[in-house]
């Protein structure tokens, strides 16, 4: 049955990368089954009741503090799940010791009882009840930071993964699942791969199966082909994986040229291709719907290939400096009409906040362009931080047209952000963004890109479902 809710007050976006859209009115969300689209906006609607008189409706109303806003939701491009619980855990580490010190021990533990997790164990262990509170926390804990939309590498248990299915399609977000792949012997550790070629096909199209039951329509959630990345997968099931994205029509997630020594290893396990970027291109990997995990050391040849496929990189600033792995270069990829979205790569990533995302792609863009001699073409703003996070989101996981802006026929999902108010005598609410009422609302924006956390969001939406409410 249809219901439909008026949202009123003010509403902020980042429509394009230049332009920070701060209007002040009402919209009429309807949501039928969960799946809540904008029916209709008015931007000169003046109060509630203003507004139930306009769109002509008897609807409960819905309305920001004078001190708050409407946000499009956040979009994560590339986040682990299962990693969740080493977030801020790296030691001094670079990609690949990292992998085998930290990921695939933690990751192993969540299907097999002989990982090196449960070594010291006194008790049996239960892989999938570890499995059921991390994934549930770290679902929790991205609603919270407003996070409507996750694109998530699981693990390579078929359980485990239907399981994180399970858990975001209960809990509301629009979420893309991928059982991870990954049987080089000689690349993965005894206790974590898959069989066989055959196996990892197999176990995919369990997952495949597995989300279509949960949701046919793939609106709220989808599988997504998850090759962990190229070291890690046999060339034979690369492109058994390549074939069976392009014959089921699902999106593809993998990492690419995230660190130097990677890229050497890439080159030395395939030698007959031309580059990291042609491994998955002769597999058939990169695809309109496909998402590159970093690209920090890619040639131009290799973004020239990505911008014929179509395929779309997720930026993950905060992992690339806690790893070491260098600096991506965003600006010329969106210069040569490449789509960007941000990643928080958790637990290369220390925080699951997208909006800490965006601070660290302003601070690394800064980087960037002091190394091409202090050209600030290269720095990244608030709007287009903000842009990245929403509207190049959606366009990164496919979801172009759907999410990200406040027009009619999008999908509802979003956050209210609420601003810490200090009154005359210094006393405000303790939630991070101190405005004091003086500053105009892009500054405001600007001090909750720079200094806001979960402590901002106040309520999060996802196709009109109410997914989060702060106590």
């Amino acid at each position: 049955m249809a219901t439909r809710t008026i949202y009123f007050g003010r509403f902020i976006s980042a429509p394009t990368p230049d332009d920070l859209l701060i209007q002040t009115g009402a919209v009429l969300v309807s949501s039928n089954d969960g799946r809540g689209i904008i029916e209709k906006t008015d931007w000169t609607v003046n109060g509630p009741s203003d507004a139930l008189s306009k769109f002509g409706v008897e609807v409960p109303v819905v309305t920001a503090p004078d001190n708050g806003y409407f946000f499009p939701g956040f979009i994560d491009t590339h986040i682990h799940a299962p990693q969740y619980p080493n977030a801020g855990i790296f030691g001094k580490s670079t990609l690949l010791d990292w992998l085998t010190t930290y990921t695939f021990p933690l990751e192993s533990s969540f299907g097999n009882t002989n990982s090196p997790m449960y070594a010291d164990a006194t008790t049996p262990p239960d892989p999938l009840a570890r499995a059921r509170a991390v994934y549930k926390r770290v679902i929790a804990q991205t609603l919270a930071q407003g996070t409507t939309t996750a694109s998530y590498f699981a693990t390579i248990h078929v359980e485990a993964t239907n399981l994180l299915a399970d858990i975001a399609f209960d809990k509301g977000q629009r979420a893309y699942i991928g059982r991870v792949c990954m049987d080089r012997p000689e690349m993965c550790p005894d206790y974590y791969r898959d069989e066989s070629t055959e196996a990892s096909i197999a176990n995919s199209k369990a997952s495949i199966d597995y989300c279509r039951k949960l949701d046919p329509s793939g609106d709220l959630l989808a599988h997504i082909i998850t090759p962990r990345f190229a070291p890690s997968c046999l060339e034979e099931t690369l492109k058994q994986l390549g074939t069976l994205a392009n014959d089921e029509d699902l999106r593809v997630q993998t990492h690419i040229s995230e660190n130097v020594n990677e890229v050497k290893l890439v080159k030395e396990l395939f030698p007959d291709r031309k580059s990291y970027t042609d491994v998955y291109d002769h597999a058939g990997l990169l695809t309109g719907k496909t998402i590159l995990a970093h690209a920090v050391h890619m040639s131009k040849e290799e973004l020239e290939t990505i911008r014929e496929r179509k395929s779309k990189i997720s930026h993950c600033p905060a992992s690339n400096s806690a790893l070491g792995s260098g600096f991506c270069q965003v600006r010329e990829m969106l210069d040569l009409g490449i789509e960007v979205g941000l990643g928080t790569d958790v637990s290369g990533g220390y925080s699951p906040s997208i909006l800490d995302a965006v601070r660290n792609a302003c601070i690394v863009s800064r980087h960037v362009g002091y190394l091409k001699g202090g050209d600030s073409r290269y720095n990244l703003g608030v709007a287009e931080g903000l842009w990245l996070a929403t509207v190049g989101g959606a366009k990164v996981v496919s979801m172009e047209g759907r999410l990200g802006k406040f027009e009619e026929g999008m999908l509802w999902d979003v956050q209210e952000i609420v601003l810490g108010d200090v009154d005359a005598h210094g006393e405000g609410q303790d939630n991070g963004v101190d405005v004091f009422g003086w500053e105009n609302w892009e500054d405001r924006v600007a001090k909750w890109v720079w200094n806001g956390d979960d402590r901002s969001v106040s309520r999060v939406w996802v196709g009109g479902r109410l997914v989060h409410q702060r106590v």
